[in-house]
């Protein structure tokens, strides 16, 4: 594993150099431009993903150390973090898709997953943030945006809702370690591609005609405010929308 040399400052400063970055999903879309974003920015980054090849591609490509596991073994999570060989400094935890079903057409077994990978995930990497992440580092986990409409269904809507509050009261139990959400919208990343197939280029057209920044969000929107929350050590306990308006537009 990489460490890191250099404690967070506790006041605002320019750049990662010295700090450590684990970023858990990191070998596409979002955790990887974040952490390609975060060694450009002079961090040691550490990656994780569940497919081995491709995460020590990407680690191999931005000279990050890897680790391969699915995150929501929390079994094989508490491994990865009792093996950091010293403290980190920031922790980015990004998850799958959010599973949207009316209650009729509910699957439990998808909707355990989900609340696994959406709401316990988050509550585990905190457990295990203590005593590995600096006093003034960053716990940040993504959300997303599209569970406040009412008619998303249930268990999204209960699982955006959920989100904000636990990132409040984490920031308060974990203190001076910080924790912050982004709640993203529509991002094109991979992910979105495999989700909506060959609907993808329709989606994409909408959003550039309709939303207040005429241009759809990508993964480097994301990965700027990450390192932004990162280097900004005023802030803690708070959800950043970032959508390009899309609440704005669709309500």
């Amino acid at each position: 594993m990489t460490s890191a040399t250099k404690p967070v400052s506790t006041q605002h400063e320019r750049g990662l150099a010295g700090q450590t970055v684990v970023v858990i999903g990191g070998s596409a879309g979002i955790g990887l431009e974040t952490a390609r974003r975060a060694r450009e920015e002079g961090a040691a980054v550490i990656l994780t993903a569940r497919d081995p090849g491709r995460v020590q591609r990407v680690g191999h490509e931005l000279g990050a150390s890897t680790a391969a596991f699915d995150a929501t073994d929390f079994e094989r999570l508490g491994r990865f973090f009792d093996e950091l060989p010293t403290p980190i400094d920031h922790v980015l935890v990004t998850g799958p898709g959010p599973y949207y079903a009316p209650l009729a057409e509910l699957d439990f077994d998808k909707a355990r997953r989900d609340v696994d990978a959406h709401l316990l995930l988050p509550l585990e990497v905190a457990r295990k943030a203590v005593g590995k992440v600096r006093p003034g580092g960053t716990l940040l986990f993504i959300g997303g945006t599209g569970g406040r409409r009412p008619d998303a269904g249930a268990l999204i809507t209960a699982l955006t809702a959920a989100l904000p509050a636990l990132t409040k009261n984490l920031a308060l139990e974990l203190a001076p370690i910080r924790v912050n959400l982004i709640a993203a919208g529509f991002v094109d990343t991979p992910l979105s591609a495999a989700l909506l197939g060959d609907q993808l280029d329709a989606r994409r057209e909408q959003l550039r005609t309709t939303l207040p920044i005429r241009r759809v969000v990508g993964p480097a929107d994301i990965a700027a405010l990450a390192v932004h929350l990162m280097t900004n050590t005023a802030v803690t306990g708070a959800t950043f929308d970032i959508d390009g308006g899309q609440q704005l537009v669709e309500g």
